[in-house]
């Protein structure tokens, strides 16, 4: 005798077979491992890569055929220490440091503010303004730097670190907002509610309630402007022209390329140096920084 169930009846479903597809070993091996694997390796070989050249001896760059080109039993640091100590990297990677930090600090201050006002003020017209700003991210650095060029130099700013300090911040704050304006969503209404009942202003709930709870948000904001100010090239090779207000992107392509001729260990020397604060950066960060661009791409 078969059982109907009325179409209005609440029927139980079990998952379980669906999550017992992975428990068979080749099955995980074809759909789980293999392209785990397949992704890892393709991410991970260009540093893998760097890594390598930076520490060959230079007559194991100059002779691919007789030498292993993907490992050297021979490592050596004497790329490292000549870019340490007989150029100005140090200076160029204070340079980079110093503009990414005061770019990020900037946007981010303009970004908490424009988030906060269109998320949280209700104003007529928000969505649209939340949805432009979005849309000025789309907007080909390639295409802003001739104008602001113009800019950069009417002020006098030209060959200085402040003209990229000014600058970046026109490619920072639209994504920082847009990923604030999800986190800030994401924290209820009702404290702010509370404070204002309590006699809160507007300031005082900002910097003592949005704020501290929005710390993962922030800092996802700003490792992602730091990172993309730190890499930053076309700006820095159009605003910056003397050796010694360089950035590291644009300085380690100039000092080590002699016409046709590259020296690819310097160069892969001072690609791995530069990208270690970053490592590191991620590396502590990686967790908040996960959890609020998921809270900005639920909104």
């Amino acid at each position: 005798m078969t059982k109907q169930v009325s179409p209005g009846a609440d029927t139980l479903v079990d998952h379980s077979e669906g999550m017992n597809y992975l428990a068979n070993l080749p099955r995980r091996l074809i759909t789980l491992y293999t392209p785990l694997f397949i992704i890892t390796t393709v991410l991970l070989f260009p540093f893998y890569w760097m890594t390598v050249t930076a520490i060959k001896p230079k007559a194991h760059l100059l002779d691919l055929d007789t030498h292993n080109p993907f490992w050297t039993w021979e490592p050596t640091l004497e790329h490292i220490k000549a870019l340490l100590f007989e150029t100005e990297y140090p200076h160029w990677l204070w340079n980079t440091m110093f503009i990414s930090v005061s770019a990020t600090v900037l946007s981010l201050i303009a970004s908490v503010f424009a988030a906060y006002a269109i998320t949280r003020v209700r104003f007529s017209g928000a969505n649209a303004v939340g949805g432009m700003i979005f849309l000025a991210y789309l907007v080909p650095p390639s295409i802003l730097f001739i104008p602001l060029s113009t800019v950069v130099y009417q002020y006098g700013l030209f060959d200085t670190p402040f003209a990229l300090i000014l600058t970046y911040p026109t490619i920072l704050i639209p994504f920082s907002t847009w990923l604030l304006m999800g986190y800030f969503k994401s924290i209820p209404y009702e404290l702010e509610e509370c404070a204002l009942v309590d006699g809160a202003t507007r300031w005082q709930i900002l910097t003592r309630i949005i704020v501290p709870l929005a710390i993962p948000g922030l800092i996802s904001a700003s490792i992602f402007s730091l990172t993309l100010c730190w890499n930053e090239f076309i700006y820095a090779l159009t605003f910056i022209n003397s050796v010694e207000n360089k950035t590291v992107p644009v300085a380690i392509v100039s000092a080590f390329t002699d016409g046709d001729q590259y020296r690819w260990g310097s160069l892969m020397a001072g690609s791995l140096v530069g990208t270690l604060p970053l490592v590191i950066l991620y590396a502590f960060f990686v967790e908040h920084y996960v959890s609020a661009m998921t809270g900005a791409v639920k909104e």
